[in-house]
């Protein structure tokens, strides 16, 4: 019997960090985009928002009591009892490499790492980009994690998804040789790429041709092609309403793709609610997939507040907009997908505290001063990370499927 269980167990192991596929993953957005002016980057505050006195735009505060003295850097910001309140920088390897043993820890199996357009056009803010890849690459090797470049096309203008995605994607492959890392995430026999921002209505400058053109470059490009492309679009892609555009060469462009995964993330603000929205699209979106032979990767998010942003952006916005219920607004979504038939999950994000929705360690013992942070201080700052690997075990039928949230 103790043989078997040691059986099933390794098979667990295996398959859940196995990276020749995405089928039976639960994987997290990381943005790796933070810097201090401590932190050797020669960048500043970035994401924090510090540059300001008074200033702030983070809505979640990181716990950063288990980093070593050289990874904590102090900001102008203080905790009740009067010290300075700390923070961390994604350009520590140290730190990234921490973040990657805490997936480990609760089961997390990668990442999509974050690669952002309009940042890759300063070549001081893409150095630290590709700082923070090389610890990705470093610290997944170690942590037997898997990881891919996920491109974010926001802000950038009419021909520069070639000018600059194209360009980057080359370099990435010729200079920094990415697809030589065992750990690189494939899917369907091909590494994996993402690129997010294809189809929305919110006045982007690039146009449907060019995203086609990215995606075909990506897919069938001889040289720096023959990738499984991920297409981040749109919550109502398929129906074209809403948050995507009405043009009917959207549903054409999106062919060139292999895998879909709409954003969810504010479409809805409880765990009822979550459950009714998810449950009139999912079944049409993944038939739509089925179809066109793609695979279709749901995104789940914990909670959202962005109240600081929002000020230093001179707009007005709740605090704990979206509630995080102690995970049952995770755990309500991840259940409605994988219910469905969902066979993989993206949760965003793993280190996103400008929008509140991170699921690392995040203090309940936060700075006073601006305009407050989220914080739940009676659950361990560690239960998002454990949710999210409970997740991965629900989704490969390790553990039950549960109405309610799972007991730790």
């Amino acid at each position: 019997m103790r043989i078997l269980v040691f059986i099933l167990a390794c098979t667990s192991f295996l398959h859940a960090n196995d990276p020749a596929t995405l089928s039976g993953k639960v994987m997290c957005g990381y943005q790796g985009w933070f810097a201090t002016p401590a932190d050797g980057s020669n960048l500043g505050w970035v994401h924090y928002g510090f540059n300001k006195p008074g200033q702030c735009h983070i809505d979640l505060w990181p716990d950063v009591s288990e980093l070593d003295a050289d990874e904590r850097f102090d900001t102008p910001l203080k905790l009740a009892k009067g010290t300075k309140a700390q923070v961390y920088s994604s350009a520590h390897p140290k730190t990234v490499r921490r973040h990657f043993e805490w997936m480990k820890e609760h089961g997390i199996d990668g990442v999509f790492l974050q690669r952002f357009g309009t940042v890759l056009k300063d070549k001081r803010f893409r150095a630290h980009h590709d700082t923070v890849l090389q610890h990705v690459r470093d610290s997944a090797k170690a942590a037997g994690r898997t990881w891919c470049i996920m491109y974010d096309l926001s802000g950038l203008k009419s021909g520069e998804l070639e000018s600059v995605i194209m360009q980057d994607w080359k370099r990435l492959r010729t200079e920094l040789h990415i697809l030589d890392d065992p750990t690189y995430q494939r899917h369907a026999g091909k590494p994996v790429v993402a690129v997010w921002g294809i189809g929305f209505n919110d006045g982007r400058n690039y146009t449907l041709e060019e995203s086609h053109a990215l995606l075909c470059f990506l897919h069938y490009n001889p040289e720096f092609g023959k990738l499984t492309v991920m297409a981040g679009v749109p919550w109502h892609w398929r129906t074209q309403e809403g948050d995507a555009t009405r043009d009917a060469k959207l549903h054409d462009v999106l062919q060139s793709a292999d895998i879909i995964s709409p954003w969810s993330v504010g479409r809805y603000h409880s765990p009822e609610n979550a459950s009714k929205i998810i449950s009139k699209v999912h079944e049409a979106d993944a038939k739509w997939c089925r179809e066109h032979d793609q695979d279709y990767l749901p995104v789940v998010f914990p909670g959202f507040s962005w109240r600081n942003l929002s000020k230093m952006r001179g707009v007005d916005a709740p605090l704990n907009a979206i509630p995080r219920l102690r995970g049952q607004f995770l755990w309500s979504q991840a259940r409605e997908r994988i219910a469905g038939g969902s066979s993989m999950l993206y949760v965003a994000m793993f280190d996103e505290l400008d929008e509140g929705t991170a699921i690392f360690k995040t203090a309940s013992n936060a700075p006073i001063g601006v305009e407050g942070f989220v914080t739940e201080p009676d659950l361990p700052s560690d239960h998002y990370l454990w949710l999210t690997g409970t997740l991965g075990r629900a989704l490969r039928k390790e553990i039950p499927l549960t109405p309610e949230l799972p007991k730790r």
